[in-house]
C-alpha cells in the first residue's frame, strides 16, 4: 500500500507543478516592463514542474504515463512560445 500511495503522491505533485507553471505563464507579456522577472519566474516553475513529472514517470501507471508525457510536451511548447528577454 505505501508504494501505491507514493505513486499517487508523485503523480499529484507533478500535476500540481504543471498547473502552477501554466498559471505563471499567463503572467508573461513581452510588452511588460518586468517581462524579464516574470520570464525568469516562469522558467524556474517550468523546470520544477518538469522535474516533478520526470520523477512521477518512474512509477506512473500506463494512463498516468500518457498524461505526464502530454504535460511535458505542453510545457516544452509553452517554453518555446516566449522569447528570452
Amino acid at each position: 500500500m505505501p508504494y501505491h500511495k507514493d505513486k499517487q503522491q508523485a503523480y499529484q505533485a507533478a500535476e500540481q507543478g504543471y498547473h502552477h507553471a501554466i498559471e505563471v505563464s499567463k503572467q508573461l507579456n513581452a510588452s511588460n516592463s518586468e517581462y524579464g522577472v516574470y520570464y525568469s519566474h516562469f522558467m524556474t516553475e517550468n523546470e520544477k514542474a518538469r522535474q516533478q513529472i520526470e520523477n512521477a514517470l518512474e512509477t506512473a501507471s500506463e494512463h498516468q504515463h500518457s498524461q505526464l508525457k502530454n504535460y511535458l510536451n505542453e510545457l516544452e511548447q509553452l517554453q518555446n512560445q516566449f522569447p528570452k528577454p
